[in-house]
């Protein structure tokens, strides 16, 4: 981290409550900068690029939230507490541990944040202070309040969590646990003020994601609205939408919507439902663990005919990179057939057949 930042970095063992931890104490000789004398900075002090171009992609975050709450560009930003040199470090600091842990995923509980408010160069904010809210809004990080008053969650926590983050649970994964530290704070509360890190193997080659369900029954809306309203929960954050065909009471036709979703989003997909339907209320059934795999999009080029065609191909693997499925996007696919008129099931067929044969080559 000094070499990083003009900072002095003390580290020594503290006690918590009786818990061992860890205390580093970084103190700062200079003040504000820009962001773009920031971004300077930190790609001139000689650091890995891995860590360089993660500590920048943090900053980049701050800079974003910042600029949103003062109402300019992020290019015209002058950082004052976030912007000073131990801030710098505390970002350096986290990108080069998180690399030379060399995690695939990392999982973290909900953030309690504090309450109250806090002293800044501003003046007194709320907690969460503008800009940490802003970063928590954008990246759906799960929080709560308390347990204390004060500010448990600093704009710069919050973009650090943002940037590594890859799933906010509500509860952390089934895990064997191989070490566990704790990081001390500097303040004493009634609990213990303390980071714990623990670092593990997930238990399951596919990933464990946290999600709830929403139900309704509905037997007067149209097929019309149904399908709007399918279109419009995607559009908001669903992860999938179902239309269940049913018989309710008194023998009356009608539907079940079924609504997967992430713990944060299912408020305002809630909200969404009932103002679409009419509903009277909806159903959430408490947090399930459903088992994924990891996916991503990689065009294939196919010869149909004499012509060459780029399509789009999802790929689903376990974490350890194993090819368990191959699909073309359905889109994609219609619309090579349609441009061909060839049947949209023969496009997909090439385009997977292409898919599987390059990954396995």
């Amino acid at each position: 981290m000094e070499a990083a930042a003009d900072v002095e970095v003390q580290i020594c063992e503290v006690q918590k409550l009786g818990i061992r931890a860890t205390r580093v104490n970084v103190i700062a000789h200079d003040g504000s900068r820009s962001y773009l004398e920031l971004i300077d900075a930190i790609q001139s002090c000689g650091i890995g690029s891995p860590i360089l171009a993660d500590a920048s992609a943090i900053f980049g975050i701050l800079a974003e939230a910042e600029a949103a709450v003062h109402g300019v560009h992020k290019d015209e930003l002058v950082f004052h507490q976030v912007g000073a040199q131990d801030a710098v470090a505390d970002v350096i600091g986290a990108c080069t541990a998180i690399s030379q842990l060399q995690v695939n995923s990392v999982f973290t509980a909900p953030i309690c944040v504090g309450g109250g408010s806090v002293e800044t160069d501003h003046g007194r904010l709320p907690v969460p202070a503008p800009a940490t809210a802003a970063i928590l809004s954008k990246y759906h990080l799960i929080t709560r309040g308390g347990p204390v008053e004060g500010e448990l969650l600093t704009p710069t926590g919050a973009a650090i969590l943002a940037f590594f983050t890859r799933i906010s649970d509500v509860f952390l994964p089934e895990m064997t646990l191989e070490r566990v530290g704790y990081g001390a704070g500097s303040r004493d509360y009634l609990h213990a003020n303390v980071l714990r890190a623990t670092l593990g193997q997930v238990n399951e080659d596919l990933l464990l994601d946290d999600i709830q369900v929403l139900e309704t029954n509905v037997d007067d809306v149209t097929g019309e609205v149904l399908g709007s309203l399918i279109e419009g929960l995607l559009e908001i954050g669903a992860l999938d939408v179902a239309i269940i065909p049913t018989t309710g009471k008194k023998s009356r036709t009608g539907h079940i919507i079924q609504v997967i979703a992430r713990p944060a989003e299912t408020h305002r997909l809630a909200k969404k439902i009932i103002e679409e339907t009419g509903s009277l209320g909806v159903r959430i059934t408490p947090t399930h663990h459903r088992i994924k795999t990891l996916r991503r999009f990689e065009p294939v080029t196919v010869r149909i005919g004499n012509e060459s065609h780029t399509i789009s191909v999802k790929v689903a693997t376990d974490q350890h990179g194993t090819v368990l499925n191959v699909a073309a996007e359905f889109d994609d696919a219609t619309a090579l057939a349609k441009k061909l008129n060839i049947p949209v099931k023969r496009v997909m067929r090439i385009a997977e057949q292409e898919a599987w044969d390059r990954l396995n080559g």
